[in-house]
């Protein structure tokens, strides 16, 4: 069984950060050819929220099951596999209750993780999405070994749970939390690290696949793969975060928010957009230029809000915006990954 949450001492964190992996980070080393590659690795394992029956209720699927209960269904699954194979895992939790997210990140760091891996899975207000969608912290082209991390996951998720056929979104978590990304990812950068949201709960025929721990042990096993396919790989480096400057935020719809009807219009937005693309017209472009915007608001992380973001550049190049233009193609860049098939 993984070993639960224990919060770090200065001491601890002091000789993590001299060996080279906090504030740069540090990728997986080079493998020995034919070695066990996950041998001795220390994988911390956060499974989402936790504890908030009682506080929300849109981290709920149609008939009841919730997000942070399939979350650690799927964690305690993946800690066994890991452990099975010879690495060592550290849990945030083992059980249905609130852990702080700092204290999540602390102990990633006090136990000088290899990888911090924070299980979720997702809702919106179109109960006809369901794809997976992996964040990163930060810029993508200082946060290599996480983007790396992120791409693995996001192949073998697809190829697992949705026979290689799913869309799927590689995103920095500043997509969906403009001002500093997601506090975990934040407070453990350093650490190759991502937030994997595998599939959608409000998605009715998800939510039962969810229920079912086949189901969440494919899940699992698709994470030791990706694991496997990571640490098989030269390491990566993890830079000064915004050494290379940020990006300016893009205020977007927040939780409860996005569950709303105008968030549900997401894609008919985007595709009323493209229509009013090919007209041309000024005026046609602005209303495009709106709908872009409002698209990507309500569904930050879609797999349609990079082209989004990028139509919007486009328009505000045709406007002579230029500066803003060269913003918006900057936030795809940096935001917006691609996934291989």
């Amino acid at each position: 069984m993984p070993q639960t949450l224990e919060l770090h001492s200065p001491l601890l964190l002091g000789i993590f950060l001299v060996l080279g992996c906090g504030v740069t980070g540090c990728g997986p080393s080079q493998p020995v050819p034919g070695e066990n590659v996950l041998e001795g690795r220390v994988i911390f394992l956060d499974p989402g929220h936790g504890g908030t029956a009682e506080t929300d209720d849109f981290r709920v699927g149609p008939t009841g099951e919730r997000e942070e209960w399939v979350n650690l269904r799927v964690a305690l699954l993946l800690g066994d596999m890991l452990e099975a194979r010879g690495a060592r895992v550290f849990m945030s939790r083992t059980e249905d209750v609130a852990v702080p997210l700092q204290d999540r990140a602390d102990s990633a760091v006090a136990h000088g993780a290899d990888v911090f891996l924070s299980i979720h899975h997702n809702a919106t207000a179109d109960p006809a999405v369901n794809f997976p969608i992996i964040y990163f912290h930060g810029n993508a082209s200082e946060n290599q070994a996480s983007v790396a991390l992120g791409r693995f996951v996001a192949r073998e998720l697809r190829e697992a749970l949705f026979a290689g056929e799913s869309p799927v979104s590689l995103v920095s978590d500043h997509v969906i939390f403009p001002a500093a990304g997601a506090a975990v990812l934040r407070h453990s950068y350093g650490i190759p690290g991502i937030i994997g949201e595998a599939s959608f709960f409000t998605h009715p025929p998800e939510e039962e696949r969810l229920k079912d721990p086949d189901h969440n042990r494919r899940e699992a096993e698709a994470y030791v793969a990706a694991l496997v396919a990571f640490f098989a790989e030269p390491g990566l480096p993890i830079e000064e975060k915004y050494s290379t400057g940020q990006v300016p935020p893009f205020q977007v719809f927040q939780e409860a928010d996005r569950m709303n009807e105008e968030a549900e219009r997401w894609k008919e937005n985007y595709l009323l957009g493209l229509g009013l693309m090919e007209a041309g017209t000024p005026g046609a472009l602005a209303e495009a230029y709106e709908l872009f915007t409002l698209s990507a608001r309500s569904f930050p992380d879609s797999w349609v809000a990079s082209d989004c973001h990028r139509h919007r550049a486009e328009i505000l190049e045709a406007l002579g915006r230029y500066q803003e233009a060269e913003q918006e193609r900057r936030r795809v860049q940096e935001f917006y990954v691609a996934v291989p098939d």
